[in-house]
């Protein structure tokens, strides 16, 4: 532990006030995607199942089995789908549309921070970098005659470790807001393909191979 204290205190007397900026922005960065994956996992995000067989049992116009998957789905999505299905008025698609588009809203709280991160981050680094390279060419020229070529070498070196700072924060920043993202977006394709059916139920496509298939087998 002492090691480790030792080790970050180097950095940051090296790095200087940039450096303690990053790292502060990487431990909230990382306190708030442990926050999003529980805030997921409870929400249920991905894990449609008994709401994927409700929606399949609605479309065949079995209520009864639509409703039975629909009461043992933990689906965020579950309360929004349950609002289409009891409602006869086709002018409440809106109001339904609203009601999944404010659960994404709270689902997406937050990314607009990694967004935010993942952007200003390289800049600080390269600011902190700007900063270093000043000051060591300031030591370069109160030397003199005396020049070193290891003051403006080690100048550098620790003007450029502000960089390297950032690019650590806002890489796997970026990548994660990505995946997050993605998630979203196939969380969007799901609800509105749900809703769709409810509102419009025995429409599914026909597999366009079906006649042939039934020509082989005779039927």
């Amino acid at each position: 532990m002492a090691e480790i204290q030792k080790t970050l205190t180097g950095i940051l007397e090296l790095g200087g006030p940039v450096v303690m900026v990053l790292i502060a922005a990487s431990i909230a960065t990382l306190a708030l995607v442990l926050y999003k994956l529980w805030q997921y996992r409870a929400a249920g995000v991905g894990r449609h199942i008994e709401l994927s067989r409700a929606i399949e049992a609605w479309d065949r116009q079995d209520r009864a089995t639509a409703a039975t998957h629909l009461d043992k789905s933990r689906s965020y999505l579950a309360p929004v789908i349950q609002m289409a299905l009891t409602g006869d008025d086709r002018t409440l698609s809106e109001r339904v549309d609203a009601e999944a588009e404010a659960r994404f809203a709270e689902l997406e709280q937050g990314l607009n921070v990694l967004d935010i991160v993942s952007q200003l981050a390289p800049l600080l680094g390269l600011f902190g970098t700007v900063l270093g390279m000043i000051e060591a060419f300031q030591t370069l020229q109160g030397a003199g005659n005396a020049v070193d070529p290891s003051l403006l070498a080690g100048g550098i070196w620790v003007a450029l470790l502000t960089t390297a700072a950032g690019l650590a924060v806002a890489m796997p920043t970026s990548l994660i807001l990505t995946w997050f993202e993605a998630r979203m977006t196939r969380e969007r394709i799901f609800a509105n393909r749900a809703l769709r059916t409810v509102f419009a139920p025995g429409h599914t496509k026909p597999d366009p191979m079906e006649p042939f298939i039934t020509v082989i087998h005779g039927a």
